[in-house]
């Protein structure tokens, strides 16, 4: 596979599996808590497996990365959801690891692709922080989902004002500038950066369009 070929790859599977823990292990966490998290191990057996080959190296470094933030997101939903201020904590609980896998020079897919979902993470709590929906998250992670609606009414009548919209066309701005100036690199690891940082923009508008509609 040229170099090119192999840049979109990654590119497009960052993007996927920075949308998988939103859209299926949200929920499954809720469920089966402890199922999620013993999947971590699974992840992490999966990756080590494709690194032990040098054929598929790169998509077991990138998986690395991945199992990472299935990790965190396993805790936090699991246990500590209804309370936002744990978040980017909790979603921060690998970072010394990909700190140190940088400084030693190994595993640059995964940790890039870690860092730009964090970063991705801690800009839209930045946005839940700035505009004040930090009640109505509370709200949400304490009720049944069946009586969610009229929370999810108040907090889009909140996003809608002069202040939600322009900070969010200004964190959105933000993200697309740092998504794709990595894309301008050839270093392969930048391009699972990007893609990272640029499918937090596809999520958190998934759910501004979902909200919305409800």
């Amino acid at each position: 596979m040229g170099t090119t070929h192999l840049k979109w790859w990654l590119f497009g599977a960052a993007v996927f599996l920075v949308s998988v823990p939103v859209f299926i292990q949200a929920p499954l966490v809720r469920l089966f808590p402890w199922f999620s998290l013993l999947l971590t191990l699974g992840w992490l057996g999966c990756s080590l497996s494709l690194l032990s080959r040098a054929s598929t190296r790169l998509w077991g470094d990138l998986l690395l990365g991945f199992s990472g933030t299935w990790l965190a997101g396993s805790i936090y939903w699991g246990w500590l959801r209804w309370e936002p201020y744990w978040h980017l904590p909790v979603e921060a609980i690998a970072l010394p690891v990909a700190l140190y896998c940088l400084w030693r020079q190994w595993g640059k897919v995964g940790s890039w692709f870690y860092l730009g979902s964090l970063l991705g993470t801690a800009i839209t709590d930045l946005y839940f922080y700035l505009v004040g929906l930090i009640p109505h998250w509370r709200q949400l992670m304490q009720v049944d989902p069946s009586l969610a609606l009229p929370i999810f009414q108040r907090a889009i009548v909140q996003m809608q004002t002069p202040w939600g919209i322009g900070l969010a066309l200004i964190l959105g701005m933000m993200l697309a500038m740092m998504g794709l100036a990595p894309l301008r690199s050839r270093h392969l690891h930048h391009w699972t950066f990007g893609g990272a940082v640029l499918s937090t923009i596809l999520v958190d508008g998934l759910f501004w369009l979902a909200a919305s509609r409800a």
